[in-house]
């Protein structure tokens, strides 16, 4: 440490007396400094010492100044009792006064409330308040200080306690200390920076750090206390009473003085480091210039100086070791490079200005949450032994990056070399040794203390011994302290490095004033000198071979020198530090005038900017020490790597690269090796860049070499080929008589013209070739049509099909396909297909037709929904008749036309296909209600059922005409359910109340046989109840009642039914006459229910319903003698001669006697009397106790008496029979379907046929 005085004043009175200067302190800002001086504020520029401005306000001696920490105001006060508030314009704002005079003042550093001290009180007073609050004090008080929050005030009193106060001036803690009587505290500081453990003693966590203050009294002592009270360390003993102690801003150091007639700098721990300045009376007064190093002390003579502290940089460096001096009294070792090894040893000392020079910097830190990590794993006795050792526990363990030694004593030089560290206090020489071997090892421990005081310039280490240089001498230690050598040289040392050896052995490298460069070993008292040249050396070093020699004059020439031939290699002007690189023999850099410059070889040096000087090269990492900080600059070596590429010097080029350069030096470097055709340097440098394309074609040419290759134009015709120098390349081709692979380039290219000139003599293959690739490449290049008819041209036929219906041009594709020879099916069948993509079906089928491909023809119709071509040419060739009617269904099932898509099923011979579509739609219509297409849906079923069975044997037909006879069954129940569904569930209905109550009674008969899914019985008893009661049925209707009690109604029927239930009571029990139906067979009246089903209960004859209203038809079934078939019987009726309805004869008049009589319709005496009806005279043909139908059989005689016009015959397909009815009343019209075979009142069926338009059961029109 250095004090160097800026400027220096002396302050008089009016008189010429000497004032005394009884306090500093400077603005925030340091631009000025205020010193209390007599009875005067004085404010001085610290820039110059220019007195600013004299400020008179006070009345008697100033004792103190204190400056607000948001530099605002300031204040001062006097032994007049007052105290002046001043701004920072130098105009005073305010005065308030205490009983006594003023000893001392305090500005809050956060809420700038200002303490001011007296003799037997203090005040707290602020801007915001207007009275000043005072506090008695027991004992006169000399100092005080804030602490950093601005929480507490610390007062020094003169009964040697330090009474610690809140803001309010409530005493919170007093320290009392040992003989306090007689040690009056004359001074005291809070360190404006919180400070931990880690600084002191030992701590773990970081939120335990706290405020440290600082005491002085005049028992001559310098201690420290923590708020709490507790005292920190002992107490230092000064020799001297000190009259001020103060704190660097960052709370790394104290300034301390007084009657000692100095001002000295203390560490944190109170270890003295040095004087700052030497006085010829007390010092009373000093202040540090914040966050700066400056300190201005004020002496009782009035001079007031003014010092720039100057900190010299000591350290040491071996490989990646870097130890340097922290605090003045610590040292830290770090890691300088990870993750990569440096070789070599430096170790370089330079005699310079005082300090200490050492190479190959780099600074690592490590986390504060690693430090605590790793200290929470050590025991107490680990630290405790740790701490013997002088080593912070925070920085041990396997993985650290640095570790600090604290020495608590000025360090003044420090060497380090492999698992050695010498450290030099002012009265010993401490020697550590790491606690392993390992590389990465950092942990230290004290291996010798040298307790003996050394006078010398610098300190260096080695295994067995330390040396000392101090001008001429070398001197050589051992560890215990005994001198084993001793070397004098012939002049001053001016630089000294060790360069390795093995233990106890190793070799220093000296230079020494006079030009003689020495090589020392520590075991030979005989220094041998390498040679000598004419000027002083400044720096030295030597390449990693030993055999060459770079020295640094006095002149800042830098000389290179062969150590074996003692030669002049060669020189280089402004240098002044130098050094080889340890990884590469050939290069070494130098700097001076703020340029870095790297020489390699023999080659011209490359520049750049650099500021301070090298200390050392490691492959790209250059060194350098720049005023007292070590920093490391990345270098790329390109400019190296290329002056060797300049002389082919390829594997030369690629060792420099090595070192470190650009990912585009590495590329420039690998084309550079492969054109030079070192394809060993090539690969290693196309690795590196990962470009696996060239180390492909690297590999092949390796591949065909090995196979007897040697032509290296053809060698080098493929590299200028990859690296598109396609002329070189093609020439080389000629020249080495391989046109063939020129025109492949080309071609490959696109780059037809120049191709062409390397086309063989006249061969049809190249020039197709040639065509083809240039069709490619116009293709590619976004000219389809040129592309279409060069592949045209080229015979390359399908290829141009692709391209011209990719682009949709319908009459090139037509034109080509009717040149096309019809064997060409490939290319006419691309022709189609992209003609279909098209849309142009007229045109794809002129393809197709041309092909003679139908199967393809009648697929373009069905693609097309071209249905009636189609149709037309699959009945013509019938084998393909799937392929047409299969598409067409799902087409239609696609666009919801279910109906025709089953006929279409139907019709492809799909039966199974028809049948699930029906059976899916039935469901459908089912769950969704619509039991009206539900009943024709389950026609349709019945009748697909119908179909099977005619094409099946008879073990399925007889399983399909069951099911004929159910879906029949069903489709009937879902038709007449409609009725009842609708007038159940909606609000009106179009039918009658007969017509609901005929539907009703129809669908309980046929419930008997079982209930569908989606009838619901409660609402076919619900209409039968409602219609019966409506009609007069109240027997009926009653029992329609009690049948809807047994089951489960919803709720919106209950109350109606709840009613109807006790209203039907009060009804007759029996059903009207006129509702009752009759048999028309045997001419008995039948009950409206009967148990037996929908028949006649006395000869079982079925009755046949109007499937519109449901009343019972006037018609009688009966069945051909099995003599006869259906068409004979047919035949038959039709030929029958149709009988003459009788005349009518209305009313006649007679007289019989004397009685005159009046006669309707009686014949007369002379008409022939009426034939009997031989069907008649069958009707009665039945057994009454037989419980099972008897259908009346009718011979072929019968069969001719009967009118064709009273007979119905429902002609139904085959395999089933045709069934007959006769109408026996025939002024009763009945219409039949002739579809679905069902029989209506023409009345109701014509209205029901306008009304929609087709038969209410099946859907059939006339047209059908």
């Amino acid at each position: 440490m250095r004090a160097v005085p800026i400027w220096v004043d002396k302050v008089h009175d009016r008189d010429k007396v000497d004032q005394c200067i009884w306090d500093l302190c400077f603005k925030p800002d340091g631009n000025q400094l205020i010193v209390a001086a007599g009875n005067r504020v004085l404010v001085y520029d610290t820039n110059d010492g220019t007195l600013i401005q004299s400020l008179k306000g006070h009345k008697d001696t100033v004792y103190c100044v204190c400056y607000a920490k948001d530099g605002k105001r300031f204040a001062s006060g006097s032994a007049d009792k007052g105290v002046i508030i001043w701004t920072s314009k130098l105009e005073g704002i305010l005065k308030y006064t205490h009983n006594d005079a003023i000893q001392c003042l305090a500005y809050n550093p956060v809420t700038h409330q200002l303490a001011s001290c007296a003799v037997s009180d203090f005040g707290l007073w602020s801007p915001e308040q207007k009275n000043v609050s005072k506090h008695k004090v027991n004992s006169r008080i000399t100092c005080c200080s804030w602490t950093n929050d601005g929480q507490y005030l610390a007062l020094g009193l003169y009964n040697g306690l330090v009474s610690i106060r809140n803001k309010g001036g409530e005493e919170k803690v007093k320290i009392e200390r040992p003989n306090a009587t007689t040690s009056p505290v004359w001074s005291l500081q809070w360190n404006p920076s919180r400070t931990s453990e880690n600084n002191v003693m030992l701590k773990i966590k970081k939120e335990e750090s706290y405020d440290v203050l600082a005491v002085a009294d005049w028992g001559q002592r310098l201690s420290f206390y923590q708020l709490s009270g507790k005292q920190i360390g002992k107490d230092r003993n000064l020799g001297y009473d000190p009259n001020y102690v103060n704190w660097f801003s960052k709370g790394e150091y104290v300034v301390v003085g007084g009657s000692n007639k100095q001002c000295c700098l203390h560490t944190k721990e109170g270890v003295k480091l040095g004087v700052i300045g030497d006085q010829t009376s007390w010092t009373w007064s000093a202040a540090v210039k914040p966050d700066s190093n400056y300190v201005a002390v004020g002496c009782q003579d009035g001079t007031i100086a003014y010092y720039q502290l100057i900190f010299s940089t000591v350290h040491g460096l071996y490989k990646d070791r870097y130890a340097y001096r922290d605090n003045m009294t610590d040292v830290i070792i770090q890691h300088l490079i990870t993750d990569q090894k440096v070789h070599g040893i430096r170790q370089d000392m330079l005699i310079s200005e005082g300090f200490q020079v050492l190479h190959e910097c780099v600074f690592l830190e490590k986390t504060l949450e690693e430090k605590e990590k790793s200290i929470k794993s050590k025991t107490p006795q680990e630290i405790r032994t740790m701490l013997r050792a002088g080593l912070s526990p925070e920085f041990k363990g396997q993985s650290q990056m640095s570790v600090r030694i604290k020495c608590r004593d000025l360090v003044k030089k420090i060497a380090i070399y492999r698992h050695r560290l010498a450290v030099q206090l002012p009265d010993k020489i401490v020697i550590y040794e790491l606690y392993s071997d390992d590389a990465a090892d950092m942990h230290y421990k004290v291996k010798e203390k040298i307790n003996k005081k050394f006078e010398c310039n610098l300190l260096v280490v080695c295994s067995q011994n330390i040396i000392l240089c101090q001008d001429k001498r070398l001197q050589c230690y051992s560890f215990q302290g005994i001198k084993e050598k001793e070397w004098v040289m012939e002049s001053l040392i001016r630089y000294i490095k060790v360069i390795g050896g093995p233990s106890g052995r190793e070799g220093l490298l000296v230079g020494l004033k006079n030009g003689q460069i020495m090589k020392i070993f520590v075991d030979n008292a005989f220094p041998i000198m390498l040679l000598k040249q004419s000027t002083s050396v400044r720096c030295l070093d030597v390449s990693a071979s030993r055999s060459k020699l770079a020295v640094v004059d006095e002149h800042n020439t830098c000389l290179v020198y062969d150590i074996n031939t003692k030669d002049l290699l060669f020189q280089e002007p402004n240098a002044n530090s130098v050094a080889w690189n340890t990884h590469y023999e050939d290069m070494l850099c130098f700097s001076g005038n703020g340029l870095l410059n790297i020489k390699a070889s023999n080659f011209p040096v490359h520049q750049q900017k650099l500021q301070g000087f090298v200390v050392g090269f490691s492959g790209s990492k250059i060194f350098c020490l720049h005023i007292y900080s070590m920093s490391s600059v990345d270098v790329p070596q390109s400019a190296s790597m290329y002056q060797y590429l300049e002389k082919k010097l390829f594997r030369d080029a690629y060792k420099v690269a090595c070192l470190g350069v650009t990912d585009g030096d590495w590329e420039v470097l690998a084309h550079e090796a492969l054109e030079g055709l070192d394809f060993d340097t090539a690969k290693k440098a196309f690795i590196r860049i990962k470009d696996l394309r060239y180390l492909e074609l690297i590999h092949s040419i390796e591949e065909r070499k090995k196979r007897g290759e040697n032509d290296n134009m053809v060698f080098l015709g493929d590299i200028y080929s990859y690296q598109a120098k396609f002329g070189e390349a093609a020439k080389l081709y000629k020249k080495s008589g391989t046109e063939q692979k020129a025109m492949n380039m080309y071609t490959d290219l696109r780059m037809f013209d120049q191709a062409k000139e390397y086309i063989g003599s006249g061969d049809p293959l190249d020039k197709k070739m040639l065509i083809t690739k240039q069709a490619d490449w116009a293709k590619s290049s976004n000219e389809p049509k040129a592309a279409a008819e060069m592949y045209i041209s080229a015979g390359e036929f399908c290829k141009a099909i692709d391209i011209i219906g990719e682009h949709g041009w319908a009459d090139m594709m037509i034109d080509l396909a009717r040149k096309l020879d019809k064997a060409d099916r490939e290319a006419l069948s691309r022709a189609a297909m992209h003609l279909t993509k098209m849309e142009q079906y007229s045109f794809a089928a002129e393809v197709y037709s041309k092909m003679g491909d139908i199967k393809a023809l009648i697929n373009l119709h069905v693609e097309a929904k071209h249905w009636e071509d189609a149709f037309t040419l699959a009945e013509k060739h019938t084998e393909y008749k799937e392929e047409v009617y299969v598409p067409y269904a799902q087409w239609l099932a696609e666009n919801d036309k279910f109906d025709d898509a089953q006929e279409a099923f139907h019709k492809a011979g799909l039966q199974g296909e028809a049948v699930k579509v029906l059976e899916q739609l039935t469901h459908n219509a089912v769950i969704e209600s619509r039991f009206n297409d539900a009943g024709y849906y389950f026609w349709k079923l019945s009748m697909q059922c119908l179909d099977i069975a005619r094409a099946e044997d008879s073990e399925k037909r007889e399983e399909m005409l069951a099911k004929f006879q159910d879906f029949q069954r069903k489709a009937d129940m879902y038709y007449a359910y409609h009725s009842i569904q609708r007038y159940t569930d909606e609000p009106f209905t179009s039918h009658l109340p007969e017509a609901l109550f005929n539907i009703s009674r129809y669908l309980l008969h046929m419930i008997q046989g079982g209930i569908p899914h989606g009838i619901s019985k409660v609402g076919t008893l619900y209409a039968l109840a409602k219609q019966s009661k409506n009609l007069g049925a109240h027997k009926l209707a009653r029992y329609a009642y009690e049948k809807l009690q047994t089951l489960r109604i919803p709720s919106r029927f209950q109350e109606a039914v709840d009613v109807g239930s006790v209203m039907i009571r009060s009804k007759a029990f029996a059903d009207s006459e006129e509702l009752l139906p009759m048999c028309y067979r045997c001419s008995t009246t039948n009950p409206l229910l009967n148990n037996g089903g929908n028949c006649c209960v006395n000869c079982r004859q079925p009755f046949v319903h109007s499937f519109v209203s449901f009343e019972v038809l006037p018609l009688v079934e009966f069945v051909i003698d099995s003599s006869l078939t259906d068409e004979e019987a047919v035949q038959i009726l039709d030929l029958s001669i149709p009988k003459q309805k009788k005349e009518d004869r209305g009313w006649k008049e007679g007289r019989i006697g004397h009685a005159q009589t009046l006669r309707l319709g009686q014949a007369d005496e002379d008409d022939e009397p009426e034939e009997e009806d031989p069907f008649s005279a069958k009707l009665m043909t039945f057994d009454q106790e037989d419980t099972e139908f008897r259908p009346v059989v009718v011979t072929r005689s019968v069969l001719q008496t009967l009118s064709r016009s009273e007979v119905y015959i429902l002609k139904r397909p085959k395999p089933l029979r045709y069934q007959f009815f006769r109408s026996l009343l025939p002024d009763v019209t009945i219409t039949q379907c002739p579809k679905c075979n069902k029989l209506f009142h023409t009345d109701d069926f014509e209205l029901q046929y306008l009304q929609k338009g087709h038969c209410p059961f099946c859907r059939s029109t006339l047209d059908d």
